[in-house]
């Protein structure tokens, strides 16, 4: 067994071991469906959709489906859980609502990227070996879970309280953040489908005023879902705050932010215009006037 394989078998139950425990707290004071708690049920089921869309796609070698499953995951889960939470309220509506506008968002963008390249190059040493391609789609499931915690443990959870400011904010919030990463990809995609700007970087828009303004909409949106869910929170629920937590963690000290600038720093470091550029824009936090 290859040295890669045995880390994928061991990250394995590691990432099965940590859904298992946001779906004990999370489900704290929650609604239950058959003597079961909802939100565990919602966490079983992100799971489940990746594994079971997993087996064609390593009988086909291809990874054309995994961005749209993980995007069509989101949406599935939070309309089961409105269908299936007793007592519903205009707070649970309108976090799945932005949840689903999200997701269904997100879903076309990235169908249409892969559509355009043909693949993902991400997928090309992944894909032969079943351990490795099967723990990617597994952390999807937890990524999809970690992500909308805040949401799906706000609307299956069993307190009510009803539409206030601080819903208000989080709707602003979520909107602000929303609209600048809907603009910042479209600014984005219409540079790269320009020929001339082939093998240029983006610097105009959004991008001139900040490195990745799509990472920064996608953080204050989930930070506007939380500020939205925190007042139904009771007990271990709160363990609800990871998910504009781990979305921060992860676009700006994991997969997002470091692998963007290590690539473009290895296309275009050292030519003058990059370099100001670099000196000039802040990496995260959009800087106007």
């Amino acid at each position: 067994m290859k040295d890669t394989d045995r880390k994928g078998l061991i990250a394995l139950p590691v990432v099965v071991v940590l859904a298992v425990l946001i779906a004990l707290a999370g489900s704290h004071h929650g609604a239950t469906l058959g003597g079961f708690p909802i939100f565990a049920w919602a966490v079983a089921a992100a799971f489940i959709i990746q594994w079971l869309v997993f087996i064609p796609s390593f009988k086909a070698q291809t990874e054309k489906f995994f961005d749209l499953t993980g995007s069509l995951t989101y949406v599935a889960i939070t309309v089961m859980l409105v269908a299936l939470t007793p007592g519903i309220d205009a707070r649970g509506l309108l976090l799945a609502a932005l949840v689903a506008v999200w997701a269904l968002r997100l879903g076309t963008f990235l169908s249409r990227r892969i559509k355009a390249s043909g693949k993902d190059d991400r997928f090309d040493e992944i894909k032969p070996s079943f351990i490795r391609f099967l723990n990617v789609w597994t952390v999807q499931g937890l990524w999809v879970v970690f992500t909308a915690a805040a949401a799906w443990i706000a609307i299956s959870s069993s307190q009510r309280v009803g539409l206030d400011w601080l819903a208000l904010l989080g709707f602003l919030l979520w909107a602000a953040g929303f609209g600048v990463e809907v603009v910042a990809d479209l600014q984005k995609s219409r540079f790269k489908a320009d020929p001339a700007n082939k093998g240029k970087f983006i610097s105009t828009g959004l991008w001139s005023r900040s490195r990745h303004p799509n990472y920064f909409g996608e953080i204050l949106l989930w930070v506007g879902v939380a500020v939205i869910a925190a007042p139904v929170l009771q007990g271990w629920q709160w363990v609800a705050m990871i998910s504009p937590v781990f979305v921060a963690l992860l676009l700006i000290k994991v997969s997002g932010i470091p692998l963007l600038e290590k690539k473009a720093d290895k296309t275009w470091g050292g030519q003058a215009e990059y370099e100001a550029y670099k000196k000039n824009t802040p990496v995260l936090i959009p800087k106007f006037g």
